[in-house]
């Protein structure tokens, strides 16, 4: 799994910094433009999938494993009425973003899933954007990774109840470039954005989730995560004064590159998006 150093270096950058470019909730995730073009409303449709997917209601008690800054949990307390709101992150800057958020019903903690114990076992599960750090490029190499997936996947299941629902959000690997261009773009986002973080093959995940799981459904959004980087970019491109005068040229150039390779790599199909509905097998 990725180290705490390593994920500081994907999301503690600065949270002022990730505001400029992402959407108002700050999603640092694939969106769903389905029926709008328009990131804030497509990211809101994003959490909605999930909250439906997921069968959620009132009095459902709920862990956000990955929480980012806190954009689910706030949608799933502030526009959806939830009171018992569990997000768990190994990100100190996303940890204190979201205290300071002070959403109504909501707990957070700065910790590994590794070590993580629920005081009492949750109605539902989603995990957005984090398990691309789960295992990591050495233990894929190692073939080590789809036993780390399983056990990820009997974790959540000890952590939740009889009947519960768990949505999981993960950018998947589909064609290695054969383009050297491509290829040293895209390491260099993998290995300088995200170290000690890879892109699961869809396969390696669909099989780690037995016997704990029943896969109920499989949507691939590869398009939506082109345009949501592509949303990204022009977002950045748009503060680059700022971002240079705060954060240095470097910083900027770095993003820009990123994104930019993140438009391609989804544009040419070299990367995916995948979203699961799984129900518990009991």
């Amino acid at each position: 799994m990725s180290t705490q150093d390593q994920i500081a270096v994907s999301y503690d950058v600065s949270n002022e910094f990730f505001a400029l470019w992402l959407d108002r909730r700050m999603n640092y995730s694939c969106a769903l433009f389905e029926g709008t073009n328009d990131l804030e409303q497509a990211q809101l449709n994003k959490l909605r999938y999930f909250h439906d997917g997921t069968r959620l209601g009132p009095g459902k008690r709920v862990l956000d494993i990955g929480c980012g800054w806190g954009a689910n949990l706030e949608f799933l307390a502030r526009d959806m009425g939830l009171t018992d709101l569990t997000g768990i992150t190994l990100s100190r800057a996303q940890f204190s973003a979201i205290e300071e958020r002070r959403i109504p019903g909501v707990k957070v903690e700065c910790i590994s899933y590794k070590e993580y114990q629920p005081e009492r076992l949750f109605d539902a599960a989603i995990s957005i954007g984090m398990f691309e750090h789960i295992a990591t490029p050495e233990e894929a190499r190692a073939g080590k990774h789809a036993a780390i997936y399983r056990d990820y996947f009997r974790r959540v299941w000890s952590w939740t109840k009889p009947g519960s629902w768990f949505g999981l959000q993960s950018v998947i690997g589909d064609r290695v470039p054969r383009n050297s261009t491509d290829l040293r773009e895209i390491a260099h986002a993998t290995y300088t954005i995200f170290p000690g973080a890879i892109t699961p093959r869809l396969e390696a995940i669909l099989t780690s989730t037995s016997p704990y799981w029943e896969v109920f459904e499989v949507k691939t959004r590869r398009e939506h995560y082109e345009k949501t980087a592509a949303e990204w970019l022009r977002r950045l491109k748009s503060h680059e004064r700022e971002i240079r005068e705060r954060w240095g040229g470097d910083r900027f150039e770095e993003y820009e590159r990123y994104l930019a390779a993140c438009v391609m790599a989804f544009a040419k199909g070299y990367q995916s998006l995948v979203q699961m509905l799984l129900r518990r097998i009991d």
